[in-house]
């Protein structure tokens, strides 16, 4: 029994005590300073060797406008040397699927980031919803034109050009309200 004590308090000792300090040297190896060095990946999802994604230019003049277009420079990929980072895009944009968002904050890490963005995203909805009751409404008085004195395409032309009228003033007073809930009721910050 004794021995078997002896023999794991030397295995412990030789396991916890020993082998760190075996394995670390006195100075650690000098690293170069001046070797340019490349990240996996650039936020634009571009990873060498791999194939440049088809919205690889339109995302570089988004993330990173100063940047050659050339990809074989790498330059959306350059680590900083000084600050050990990857490459930093510019500051307030983001690149989407639905394109580029740009945002008068520096970065989306501050107060008021997201409010900024979602009044961004409520401005593409709001005008998407605005055209299409706008196409209705030229589609409806087209009908109303062509109907030749038929009642029934003349009511039906009437039908599209009041529920686009409805639709219009539907997103026009939601975008007041919204807005008016967001910066006068709630005061979120970036609305």
């Amino acid at each position: 029994m004794r021995k078997l004590f002896l023999f794991l308090s030397s295995l412990i000792t030789l396991f916890f005590f020993i082998s760190p300090v075996v394995g670390q040297t006195s100075t650690p190896p000098p690293t170069p300073t001046s070797a340019v060095r490349y990240a996996a990946c650039d936020l634009c999802g571009y990873c060498p060797p791999d194939q440049l994604p088809s919205t690889w230019e339109k995302c570089r003049l988004c993330l990173y406008p100063t940047a050659s277009p050339d990809s074989a420079l790498k330059e959306t990929l350059r680590v900083d040397l000084g600050t050990n980072t990857g490459p930093t895009p510019y500051q307030g944009r983001q690149y989407t699927v639905i394109g580029c968002i740009k945002t008068d904050l520096g970065s989306f890490q501050q107060e008021g980031a997201a409010a900024s963005v979602v009044q961004i995203l409520l401005n593409v909805i709001f005008s998407i919803i605005g055209s299409i009751a706008f196409l209705y409404l030229i589609y409806g008085s087209f009908v109303v034109l062509t109907s030749q004195a038929e009642p029934e395409r003349l009511n039906y032309g009437k039908r599209l050009i009041y529920g686009a009228i409805i639709g219009l003033i539907f997103s026009l007073s939601s975008v007041f309200i919204v807005n008016f809930l967001a910066s006068g009721v709630l005061k979120i910050p970036g609305f």
